[in-house]
């Protein structure tokens, strides 16, 4: 399975569709800088408001585009069970490397009802499952004794932890197997994850600076975890302003200031505030981007 930097690769839009020629140049941008693998269509893709056809149709063309130099996670989680269930095998059919599986959100089940959840995908769809917990999105957190009933079922080989906590990050890998892959979805604790034994991260900021996210993981892997550590230092301001309002709203206003995409986010999402855009702009020129 997919090791290092991960992008958790946005949705472009225009004129309210998404943007076929601008996906496909980032994509090969990603592969051009190092990034290990992209997610089409999770939370920064804007998924919530794709709709069935698009959803699928934005994950075919990441397969396309990746032409199997990169590793496509297909993002197919959904409150629904039975839409997760054939929204993930759709990405099957169109040639995901594995899927990406958020924890139902709104419904606010019980962690039993999220086991069966899970469970129920991973024995209908016959491809490499990665749980995604963000608690700040589902309004329930995957706790660490679920994860680890879960990672018994084969297909189900690793977790993106988007909660923040480097604790329970480590209560995860303590009572999981050995080979369950860990890998941080927030990219303020992306070091601190590969040093308790992460296997990467499903990155936001990997979207605007995917040659030092990829750099950082390569050098921690080789051993070079100073150098590592510094970089992840170095781009702990510009991981921050990715949050300055709701994901994906500033990584999307970068891209589209860096030439990458226009700007345009899908309702109920906006463009940021003027005091926002100044906070963001600024990072972005410290760091050379615009």
């Amino acid at each position: 399975m997919i090791k290092g930097s991960i992008a958790a690769i946005i949705t472009p839009f225009e004129n309210n569709a998404p943007d076929k020629t601008r996906f496909f140049d980032l994509v090969d941008w990603h592969v051009e800088n190092g990034t290990a693998g992209i997610v089409p269509c999770g939370s920064t893709g804007e998924a919530a408001t794709l709709d069935f056809k698009e959803h699928i149709t934005v994950i075919s063309w990441a397969v396309q585009a990746a032409k199997g130099r990169i590793k496509v996670i297909g993002g197919t989680g959904s409150n629904s069970t039975a839409e997760a269930v054939d929204l993930s095998k759709k990405a099957v059919e169109a040639g995901v490397d594995a899927l990406l599986l958020v924890s139902p959100y709104y419904n606010k089940p019980s962690q039993e009802g999220v086991y069966r959840h899970h469970m129920t995908i991973a024995d209908a769809v016959n491809i490499p499952q990665i749980l995604y917990n963000v608690p700040g999105r589902t309004a329930s957190n995957i706790l660490p004794e679920t994860v680890a009933r879960l990672s018994a079922h084969q297909r189900i080989v690793g977790i993106k932890e988007a909660t923040g906590s480097v604790e329970q990050a480590i209560d995860v890998l303590a009572l999981c197997p050995k080979d369950f892959l860990l890998y941080s979805g927030d990219d303020l604790v992306n070091f601190p994850i590969l040093a308790v034994g992460g296997a990467g991260s499903i990155s936001v900021t990997a979207n605007v600076i995917p040659e030092r996210m990829a750099r950082m993981h390569n050098l921690f892997f080789a051993g070079r975890t100073r150098e590592a550590l510094n970089l992840h230092f170095e781009m702990r301001e510009l991981s921050k302003a990715m949050f300055v309002e709701t994901n994906p709203v500033p990584v999307k206003t970068a891209l589209a200031m860096m030439g990458k995409i226009k700007e345009e986010l899908r309702l109920p999402l906006t463009e940021m505030s003027a005091a926002n855009r100044e906070k963001l702009t600024n990072v972005l020129r410290i760091n050379k981007l615009i």
